[in-house]
C-alpha cells in the first residue's frame, strides 16, 4: 500500500521518474560541477597547498613547519596516497637551533574503506632519510611534544596499522639533559638487504650516560603484511653506566607500543645505576644479574617472577610501576639466604663481592678506622617517586651477631620515606624498630626508634681460654632524630636518647674484682686460673644525646662485689668514647688502688687503663705513713674496707629511658 502511495503520488519520485525541463537542468548542472570537480582535483597543482598547510601547521604547534619540496596527492584510489618531499618540522621556542624532524620524501597510503569507518590503516609508509633530534630539558620539556600543555599519560605511543614500513638512512639523535644521556642512532627498516637477506628492522647507536658510554641496540621483523592480532617480536640490548639489559618479546598489538612483554635480563655494579636509565630511585647494592617477566601494559610495567643474586645473596620477587603523573614503585622481594653485608651496603657501607669458589661479599662500614656508614642518600631520587616495599630473608648466612632472620618494609610518600618494621631476629633476642627519612629537605631529616630485646653479650664479647669473660641478656633502646645525608651525618648532629640494660647476668670473678680496682683478689685470682663466677645484679647505661654527643646520665654496673659507677660521653661523630669507671668493693681487700678506670679511643679499638697519676699518689701517701708511723700502718693506704652497698636495680632499670 506505501509502495503504491509512493509510486503514483510522492513528487520526488515522480520527478525521477519522469523529469521535466527544470529537473534535467538540475541534474545536468550536477553532474557538471561533479565532473568539473573531477577534472580540477585530476588537474589540480596540489603544490600550491604547500605554503597554506605549512603555515596553518606551524601556527596550531607554534613551531616551523615547512613542505619546502614537492607535494603529489592521488585521491582517487581505494587506497587513497601522498608523496611529501623535502618535510621540516622545527623544534619549540627554547630549542629552534635544530629542527626536531626532517624527512627528505615521505610516501603513505590509506585503506579507504577504513578510513570512512573511522579507522586508519596504512597498507604504506615510507621514509627516505628521516632525521630526528630529540631533546628533553632540565626542566621536562620535551622538544619532540607537539601539545606540551597536554600531560604525559604514560601509556606510550598508539601508532595506527602499517602493513609496509620502509626507513631507508634513518638517523635519531636523543638528548636528555636531567639524566646527562645522549644517543647518536641510525635506523633503518627494509625487506632485504643488499644481498637479498632478511634485513628487518633495526635501530642501533651509541652515547654517554652520566659521562659513561652507552649502546642500544634494537632488532626486529620485517614489516611486511602486519596485522594488529599477530605480535611483532623484537629484542633489545642496552648497555651503559655499568649496566646491562637484555629483553626478547614481543609487541602485543603491533603499533601499540603501550602493550608488550618480554623476557628480560639485566646485570651491573648497582642496583642504584639503573636510576640513570629507569628512573627507579633503587638503593646501592653489590654487584647483580636478575631475571624475569617484563610487561607493559599501557601506564603500568611489571617485572614479575624475577630471580638472581645480588652480591652474594639470593634474591626473587614482584615489582609492579606505574608510570603516570607521579611514579609509583611496589614491591614485594625475598631472600632463601642472606649474605648481612650484602643488606648493610645499602645501608652505605663499601662492599667487594669475590666469585672464587662460593660467592662471599666483604665490607668496610665506613672510613679506615671508622664504624658508621658515611655515603650519601641521594635524596633528589626519592622525591621523584611513590612506593612501598617488603622485604624478607628466611635465613641468613653465618654472622658475627648472629642474625637468623630480616623483616623490612617501607612506604615512601610525597619524599617522606617510613622504615616500619626493621626486624632481625637474632638467634636469641631481637632487634626491632621504625625509621622515618624527610627528603625534602636540602639535608634530610630522620628520626629513629629502635628497640633491642634478649641479645646475648656472648654474642659480642668471645670466650677466652673456653671460659667466657661475661654473660647475660641485654635491652637496649636508641631514641635519635637529626640532620644528615649519610649516617654518619646523622649520628653526629642527632638528639635524642641511648640506653643498654642487663637485668643480670654473670661474670668471671676476677674481672668482677679488677673493675674495682682490688689488685690483690683479681690479680691472684686472674693469675691462678681461677674460673669461678661473680653474679652481675644489674648493669645500666643511659645516656642523654645532644649535638652528637651521648652523655652518661646514669652508668651502674652492679655485681656482688663490686658496684661500679661511671660519667664521661661518646662522640658519635668523631667515633671515640672517654669514660670514667670507679668501682667500690662490697668486701674488705687488702690491696685496692684508687684510681678510676679509663675507657678512650674511637669506638673501633678502644683503650683501657687507670690514672697512673692517682696511683703515684697513693703510693706517696704510703711512703709518708710509714717514715712517721710505722710500717704496718702505710699498708692503709691501699686496704678498702668494703662498704659499698648493693644498687636499687629496679629504680635504675625503670628510670633507663
Amino acid at each position: 500500500m506505501l509502495r503504491d502511495h509512493v509510486t503514483t503520488r510522492d513528487p520526488v519520485y515522480l520527478a525521477f521518474r519522469h523529469p521535466g525541463p527544470v529537473e534535467t537542468w538540475a541534474g545536468g548542472a550536477v553532474l557538471l560541477v561533479v565532473a568539473a570537480l573531477v577534472v580540477f582535483l585530476m588537474l589540480f597543482d596540489w603544490n600550491w597547498l604547500r605554503g597554506p598547510i605549512g603555515r596553518w601547521a606551524s601556527v596550531k604547534y607554534d613551531r616551523q613547519i615547512v613542505l619546502a619540496g614537492d607535494l603529489d596527492v592521488k585521491p582517487f584510489s581505494w587506497t587513497p596516497s601522498v608523496i611529501v618531499r623535502g618535510l621540516s618540522i622545527g623544534g619549540p621556542d627554547w630549542a629552534r637551533e635544530r629542527n626536531t624532524a626532517e624527512v627528505d620524501v615521505l610516501r603513505a597510503s590509506v585503506r579507504l574503506h577504513r578510513l570512512l569507518a573511522g579507522q586508519i590503516e596504512m597498507p604504506l609508509l615510507a621514509l627516505t632519510r628521516p632525521r630526528a633530534v630529540l631533546i628533553s630539558d632540565k626542566d621536562g620539556r620535551q622538544s619532540w611534544a607537539l601539545n606540551p600543555d597536554e600531560p604525559d599519560d604514560g601509556e606510550g605511543v598508539k601508532l595506527p596499522v602499517i602493513q609496509q614500513l620502509v626507513i631507508d638512512d634513518g638517523h635519531i639523535v636523543y638528548d636528555d639533559q636531567r639524566r646527562g644521556l645522549t644517543l647518536d642512532a641510525s635506523v633503518s627498516a627494509r625487506e632485504s638487504d643488499a644481498s637479498g637477506g632478511d634485513a628487518g628492522f633495526v635501530l642501533a647507536g651509541d652515547g654517554s650516560l652520566n659521562r659513561s658510554p652507552l649502546t642500544l641496540r634494537v632488532e626486529g621483523g620485517r614489516f611486511i603484511n602486519i596485522r594488529r592480532n599477530r605480535p611483532y617480536r623484537f629484542n633489545a640490548v642496552l648497555e651503559g653506566a655499568g649496566s646491562r639489559l637484555t629483553a626478547d618479546g614481543a609487541i602485543t598489538r603491533p603499533f601499540d607500543l603501550g602493550r608488550f612483554t618480554a623476557t628480560m635480563s639485566l646485570q651491573g655494579q648497582s642496583l642504584a645505576d639503573l636510576y640513570l636509565l629507569t628512573g627507579l630511585a633503587l638503593p646501592t647494592t653489590p654487584p647483580y644479574r636478575l631475571s624475569g617477566a617484563l610487561k607493559r601494559d599501557r601506564s603500568v610495567w611489571t617485572f614479575n617472577d624475577f630471580s638472581g643474586r645480588v652480591g652474594a645473596s639470593d634474591l626473587s620477587g614482584d615489582l609492579r610501576v606505574e608510570a603516570k603523573d607521579r611514579l609509583r614503585v611496589d614491591a614485594q622481594l625475598a631472600s632463601r639466604r642472606l649474605d648481612l653485608d650484602d643488606l648493610m651496603a645499602i645501608l652505605g657501607a663499601r662492599t667487594q663481592t669475590a666469585a672464587s669458589g662460593q660467592e662471599t661479599t666483604t665490607i668496610s662500614p665506613g672510613p679506615p678506622g671508622k664504624l658508621l656508614p658515611d655515603a650519601p642518600l641521594q635524596a633528589e631520587r626519592l622525591r621523584t617517586m611513590d612506593g612501598t616495599l617488603t622485604y624478607k630473608a628466611a635465613e641468613v648466612k653465618a654472622n658475627d651477631l648472629d642474625v637468623r632472620r630480616v623483616d623490612l618494609g617501607a612506604r615512601l610518600e610525597e619524599g617522606v620515606l617510613n622504615l616500619d618494621p626493621v626486624s632481625f631476629v637474632f638467634n636469641r633476642g631481637e632487634l626491632n624498630g621504625t625509621a622515618r627519612i624527610n627528603a625534602n629537605r636540602d639535608v634530610p631529616y630522620s628520626a629513629v626508634d629502635f628497640r633491642l630485646s634478649g641479645y646475648p653479650l656472648e654474642s659480642i664479647i668471645p670466650a677466652r681460654g673456653g671460659t667466657q669473660p661475661i654473660s647475660g641478656r641485654v635491652l637496649g633502646r636508641a631514641r635519635l632524630e637529626g640532620s644528615g645525608a649519610s649516617i654518619h651525618d646523622f649520628a653526629a648532629g642527632s638528639k635524642g636518647s641511648m640506653s643498654v640494660v642487663l637485668p643480670q647476668g654473670q661474670m668471671r670473678a676476677a674481672f668482677a674484682e679488677l673493675l674495682g680496682v682490688n689488685a690483690s683478689a683479681g690479680l691472684l685470682k686472674l693469675l691462678s686460673g681461677d674460673q669461678s663466677t661473680s653474679e652481675i645484679r644489674c648493669g645500666v647505661a643511659d645516656f642523654t644525646v645532644a649535638g652528637g654527643t651521648a652523655t652518661a646520665r646514669t652508668f651502674v654496673v652492679d655485681t656482688d662485689v663490686v658496684l661500679a659507677t661511671g660519667r664521661g660521653s661518646i662522640d658519635l661523630g668523631a667515633e671515640t668514647l672517654n669514660l670514667t669507671i670507679d668501682g667500690e668493693s662490697k668486701k674488705p681487700r687488702l690491696l685496692r688502688l684508687w684510681t678510676p678506670i679509663h675507657v678512650r679511643g674511637s669506638l673501633t679499638a678502644p683503650s683501657v687503663g687507670v690514672d697512673t697519676g692517682q696511683v703515684v699518689a697513693q703510693a706517696g701517701v704510703t711512703g709518708v705513713l710509714a717514715a712517721v708511723v710505722a710500717p704496718i700502718a702505710a699498708l692503709f693506704s691501699f686496704v678498702d674496707p668494703g662498704l659499698a652497698e648493693d644498687a636499687d636495680c629496679g629504680r635504675l632499670i625503670a628510670s633507663a629511658r
